[in-house]
């Protein structure tokens, strides 16, 4: 009887953070970001990019001795350059990063409260995971599983 309890507040704290992430400024800057990118010409130009995509990936199958390797290459770079240039998109991209480094925090934060040991992949490396090995531990790779 208390595991339930327990496991329904442990859900209903999480219903907490995820509705507290939800309205969080990046969450809200992620969404209206987003929104923009339905803009007519940005929706073009991501159209126009996937579909020379499409034809890239089957040229890459056979390489630079595909007849059309070199014009579809070519054309792959400046259209990937073009999306890369349009604010809408690198707006979208800043805020899909900020909100990712937000949810990032969270985990170490999360993971720290349980364990130091517990590894978190946030794929960023300005994160870094603190453990007892990276604080002067042991050096020797003993029980930490770490590795000299």
């Amino acid at each position: 009887m208390f595991a339930t309890m327990e496991s329904l507040a442990l859900l209903d704290l999480s219903d907490e953070l995820s509705a507290m992430i939800l309205s969080s400024e990046e969450a809200n800057n992620y969404l209206k970001k987003k929104q923009a990118l339905q803009n007519p010409e940005t929706q073009a130009k991501i159209q126009a990019f996937a579909k020379v995509k499409e034809a890239y990936e089957e040229v890459e199958r056979f390489g630079r001795y595909h007849p059309d390797y070199k014009e579809v290459t070519r054309k792959t770079r400046a259209l990937k350059r073009e999306l890369d240039m349009d604010e809408g998109i690198a707006a979208f991209r800043r805020a899909e990063t900020d909100l990712q480094n937000l949810l990032d925090e969270i985990s170490l934060l999360l993971a720290g409260a349980v364990s130091p040991n517990i590894k978190v992949p946030t794929g960023n490396p300005f994160f870094e995971q603190k453990s007892a090995c990276s604080s002067g531990g042991c050096g020797s790779g003993g029980s930490c599983g770490c590795s000299a």
